[in-house]
């Protein structure tokens, strides 16, 4: 279970930064620039995908679906 608590921790950390006002300004700032908001969407979608990759390998494609 060291895994999910570390998962846990990620996730808790990320929220807690998301909601800082300078984070804040920063991501609207970047994503009024329209290069950056294409970068950012194919950034997330990259995530994303690798993200689903890797619940692949460890769940297997049977428990996935």
């Amino acid at each position: 279970m060291p895994a999910v608590r570390v998962a846990v921790a990620v996730v808790s950390t990320a929220l807690a930064v998301s909601r800082h006002p300078v984070v804040r300004a920063g991501v609207q700032a970047a994503l009024n620039n329209p290069k950056t908001r294409e970068v950012a969407i194919q950034a997330t979608r990259t995530a994303a995908y690798n993200a689903g990759v890797v619940a692949r390998h460890l769940l297997g494609r049977n428990r996935s679906s």
